[in-house]
Parts: C-alpha cells; sequence; structure tokens
C-alpha cells in the first residue's frame, strides 16, 4: 500500500476499472486513511482555484465499478480511496454501521447479513466502494441506500473543511444526488442505520419474491435474500467473474426513463404494446430501459468493435477483452440513437464519464 507521499506517473487505469478500460493517470495517489484523503486533494487542488468543477485538478477513485475513464486517461492527479474498514453500534432494535469509503461494499453487506442486520442484503453482489453508493444512490431488488443512510462524512473541496452531511442535504434521487457529476464533496466515510433482525425488510421487487417463493412485502432469511439475489445477478453477468469477459461492466449502462404521462403515453401509442413501467406518486413512470433497447433492434450479444452488450443482460455494455473506450461509447451513442429514433425517447447513462463524452 502506497502512503500519500508515494505518488506514481502515467500508471494505467484499466487494472482500476471493471471494465478494464482507461488510459493513464498523469498523477496516481493512494490514500489509506480520510486525513490522507484530504492531504491528496488539498495538494493537487492548491495549484489551481477550487471554486467550480472545472478548476478541480483532481479525480477521486475507489472501485472503478461506475466510471468510464478515457483512452487518453486523466490529464491530472487521480486519487485512489484505499480507506477500509467499518463499525458496527447496537442500540435496541437498531444498530449504526460506519464505514470507510474505499471498504469494498459487498464484504460489507455479507458481514452485515452475517452479523443479523436488515436494510442492505438485496444489495448484496454489487461490486465496488461503499463511499460510492450514495453518490449513485445505489440500489437493486427494492432497496436503495438513500432509505438507511442517515450521515455521511465529506470533505469539502472548496471550503477546504469536513463536514457531516444529513440525508437531506445530499437530494437523493433515482441513481442520483448531489454528489454525482460533482467535485466538491469527496465521500470520506458513511453512517447506515439497520434493524437488528435475522430477516430481511419486505421483499418489493416481483423476481426476487418470485424466487424465494414468498408474496411480495413478505420478509424472508437474510442469508437466503442474499443467496437469491447473488444468483439473480450472476444468471444476469453482474457478479464480476475475472474469467468472464461478460461480466466486465459497469453494470447498467443506462438508468430506466422516467416519463411524464403524457410522454409515456405517447411511447405506448409509438411502441403499439405497454412497456415494463412503474409509476411514481408524482404521475411519472419509470420505464424499462431494457425493453425499449432490445425492441429497438439492439439484443444480448449485439456486438461493438472489441465491445459489446452482455450475452446475459441487455443494460451491460462490455469490455470483450479486446476493446477501447472509444469503441464502448460507439455502441453506447449507437444504442441510445437507435431508441431516440425508435421510440421517441432519449435514454442517459448511469456511469461517470471521465475525460470523455457519450
Amino acid at each position: 500500500m502506497k502512503h500519500v507521499s508515494e505518488r506514481t506517473h502515467h500508471e494505467m487505469l484499466n487494472s482500476h476499472t471493471t471494465l478494464r478500460l482507461g488510459g493513464p493517470a498523469a498523477e496516481l495517489v493512494e490514500a489509506s486513511s480520510a486525513d490522507e484523503i484530504v492531504a491528496a486533494l488539498r495538494k493537487a487542488d492548491a495549484s489551481g482555484s477550487a471554486t467550480d468543477n472545472a478548476a478541480v485538478s483532481a479525480f477521486v477513485l475507489a472501485g472503478g465499478s461506475n466510471v468510464v475513464v478515457a483512452d487518453e486517461g486523466y490529464p491530472g492527479t487521480v486519487v485512489l480511496l484505499r480507506n477500509r474498514g467499518f463499525s458496527v453500534h447496537r442500540e435496541g432494535e437498531r444498530a449504526t454501521v460506519r464505514v470507510e469509503a474505499g471498504q469494498q461494499w459487498d464484504e460489507l453487506v455479507e458481514a452485515t447479513v452475517a452479523d443479523g442486520l436488515a436494510g442492505l442484503e438485496c444489495l448484496s453482489g454489487i461490486p465496488g466502494s461503499a463511499g460510492a453508493t450514495p453518490i449513485q444512490n445505489v440500489g437493486a431488488y427494492g432497496q436503495e441506500v438513500a432509505e438507511t443512510i442517515t450521515a455521511i462524512r465529506v470533505y469539502d473541496r472548496y471550503s477546504g473543511e469536513t463536514l457531516v452531511m444529513r440525508p437531506d442535504e445530499c437530494l437523493f434521487g433515482y441513481r442520483t444526488s448531489i454528489f454525482k457529476h460533482n467535485n466538491r464533496f469527496v465521500v470520506l466515510s458513511v453512517d447506515f442505520s439497520l434493524t437488528v433482525s435475522t430477516l430481511s425488510t419486505p421483499i418489493r421487487y416481483a423476481e426476487l419474491a418470485r424466487s424465494l417463493g414468498v408474496a411480495p412485502g413478505e420478509q424472508a432469511d437474510l442469508a437466503r435474500v442474499r443467496e437469491a439475489v447473488l444468483a439473480l445477478r450472476a444468471g444476469k453477468g453482474m457478479v464480476l467473474d475475472p474469467s468472464d469477459p461478460d461480466t466486465w461492466s459497469v453494470g447498467s449502462f443506462f438508468t430506466n426513463p422516467v416519463l411524464p404521462a403524457s410522454e409515456y403515453a405517447a411511447l405506448r401509442e409509438r411502441a403499439g404494446a405497454q412497456p415494463p413501467a412503474w409509476p411514481g406518486a408524482d404521475g411519472s413512470v419509470k420505464v424499462s430501459a431494457a425493453w425499449l433497447i432490445e425492441r429497438a433492434g439492439f439484443g444480448k450479444g449485439h456486438a461493438g468493435v472489441g465491445v459489446g452488450i452482455s450475452t446475459k443482460h441487455t443494460l451491460a455494455l462490455t469490455n470483450r477483452g479486446t476493446g477501447t473506450t472509444a469503441a464502448l461509447l460507439d455502441l453506447a451513442r449507437e444504442i441510445r440513437d437507435g431508441v431516440r429514433d425508435r421510440f421517441g425517447v432519449v435514454l442517459h447513462p448511469e456511469p461517470v464519464l471521465v475525460n470523455c463524452a457519450l
């Protein structure tokens, strides 16, 4: 493990991303504590004025599971978050779990399930770090981290202060938060409030409920839920496997579009069918991006140059082992434009694009 004072230059970033894509960083720093993270960022930002996103001179990278890095790499400093570990404080029927930002996420989920703490079990098998989960408001199989986060310790690169942010300050939404596409705040640690129970939270996701043999809204044994989620994800190529290029992805590349009711009605008319959809409380409708992609002519296994749609999951764009970031973005543009031309719906990328654009 490098200390903050030990830096490398022009190291390729492809070994630090789940896509296995990305060119060199002008400078790479590994930080193994919150103090080292702050020191590295202060040093990098001191070269310019950190008053807007464009002026911030360092990029923060942890698990690399939700980023697409340009073939040209990153021209500034990349700070690798390698602060790990977590603590559990129980009080009655609740437990506060404080986790360092660089902690591997699935290790945390596995530990909470084994410890009889409910609230994260449906998020099993998701790659990446704990600190990245609030950025994306990570969610799967009926759970989102916003439901259990109680506090986030961050470094404010504009003020140079370390702050604790409440959930209402984080502007959580569907796969987004105040932290996404915003370099100002760097997550240092996250507090989760979990239920002390060997039973899961109520199962909301129909596919998961079927696999468990329970009705939606019922609970199930925590360990069984974790096993079922891992099996479902593996069947879709969403559990990382170093030997299987079909899993070398950022997970879902596109978010499910959320449409006003009028646009959803227009989509149904244009499609001549009713796409899988989930109504929102405000009258909006979330539509299955996978359904749109498949019916626009892009099925599982659809290939680009060294890249392709996963053979197991339509939303995963994969590096087949010889791909480039440019080729992956070309494929994403082909899919985005095809869906727009067929259905009039514009898909948006879920991962953060680093030094590149769609």
